[in-house]
């Protein structure tokens, strides 16, 4: 990808990565992504919003070079500073050699961190805060947890250009920077939900404030760190109507309480239904299905979690821990939403038991309400143990 003209003053210098399929670890990317980066042209002084991945250095300061000569840049803004968007600058800093970093406040105490330097030229700037490049002036807009604690916009009045950092960006990479351009609008659209769902569904609240925050501006187009240009017009309005939708609080006319376990021989399974039977007479109005974990797929049930009220989970004890779905199922926790959510634990093992506490012992660090010891019995739960389930799944119940 080369320089691209946005604006007569922004040019978009980022790169393409088209074959990406895993992003953080974490998050399939179908679609590949882009590393998006923009200069930004005044009459005397020039500004590069975000860097880019580490990996593609030499054809980001090709693309660069080519909008501006690098020594000429006299800023770096750094939206967010998560290494997708910070991990050139340390190279760039030899070639942007005037180059003072603008940060928020938290941004400037991470970029130490993530450079291993401590004499970068770094200003942190403060919420509404701006910045002057000769006839052009930048303005700084705080938005904490979308979807890091340092990230905020950065607003262009003259050009009306909003650069929104993460929000509403995708991973999606087509050879085309704007939206009018996309030839495949259906896989855009999925991407652009998974998108949404991985990085923000835990920070619906704050994606609520981000947009309060932009409300009054006369947006014309975003440039987002991921995926195309959003214009006016075309699909910039209905990308921002996604997420506000997206965003709002869920509606709920009764109660849920999923149970979810694993279970070898079925004994696991056993105490998970006699639990479900105590939430439903304790909570008759209450939804409480069972999901044996290795029968669903795994985002229906990580939805399913952080969207209840309430949950028990449960495992069998196999190489003195929880078994792998389970811990798979944990690893997908909301852990912002799901703080002081009750969760109740139990299982069934043969020798040793650690899966209960260990499982409590995850929870309790995600900051969920645990509830009381769990229960945990020994090989085949007797019709005593099935009555005790029972109970305990009532009182956990009556406790919500």
């Amino acid at each position: 990808m080369a320089a691209v003209k946005v604006t007569d003053s922004i040019y978009s210098v980022g790169i393409l990565n088209p074959i990406m399929r895993i992003f953080d670890v974490v998050m399939r990317t179908d679609y590949g992504t882009t590393y998006n980066s923009y200069v930004v042209k005044g009459e005397s002084k020039v500004a590069l919003i975000e860097t880019c991945h580490k990996t593609y250095f030499e054809q980001y300061c090709q693309n660069i070079s080519e909008a501006v000569s690098p020594e000429d840049i006299d800023y770096i803004i750094l939206n967010h500073c998560e290494p997708d968007h910070s991990g050139a600058l340390a190279e760039l800093l030899r070639v942007c050699t005037k180059a003072e970093i603008y940060v928020s406040r938290a941004g400037a105490i991470y970029l130490k961190n993530i450079t291993n330097r401590q004499d970068l030229k770094i200003h942190a700037v403060k919420d509404g805060e701006t910045l002057d490049l000769g006839g052009r002036e930048l303005k700084f807009i705080s938005a904490p947890f979308l979807h890091w604690p340092d990230s905020m916009f950065t607003w262009d009045e003259q050009s009306k250009t909003l650069f929104s950092c993460d929000m509403f960006g995708s991973h999606y990479c087509e050879p085309h920077t704007f939206d009018y351009n996309i030839v495949y609008p259906e896989k855009y659209q999925y991407a652009l939900k998974g998108y949404y769902d991985a990085i923000f569904g835990p920070f619906k609240p704050y994606v609520l404030q981000g947009m309060e925050k932009i409300a009054e501006l006369e947006i014309e187009r975003i440039c987002t760190s991921h995926g195309p240009i959003l214009t006016k017009g075309c699909m910039m309005q209905n990308v921002m109507e996604q997420y506000r939708s997206w965003s709002q609080p869920a509606k709920k006319e009764k109660k849920s309480v999923p149970v979810f376990y694993c279970s070898a021989y079925g004994n696991t399974g056993k105490l998970a239904q006699a639990i479900a039977e105590g939430v439903r007479e304790a909570l008759p109005e209450a939804d409480c299905q069972v999901y044996d974990v290795n029968d669903y797929d795994m985002g229906m049930l990580q939805g399913l979690l952080n969207t209840s009220d309430a949950f028990a989970i449960g495992s069998p004890t196999i190489n003195q821990d929880a078994v792998a779905p389970i811990w798979n199922l944990l690893s997908h926790v909301d852990a912002i939403g799901n703080k002081k959510r009750p969760a109740l634990v139990f299982g069934s093992y043969g020798w040793s038991g650690e899966a209960v506490p260990n499982i409590s012992a995850r929870l309790t660090g995600l900051k969920s309400s645990v509830f009381g010891e769990g229960m945990k019995v020994t090989f085949v739960p007797s019709k005593e143990d099935l009555e005790k389930a029972k109970e305990l799944g009532k009182a956990f119940a009556e406790s919500l």
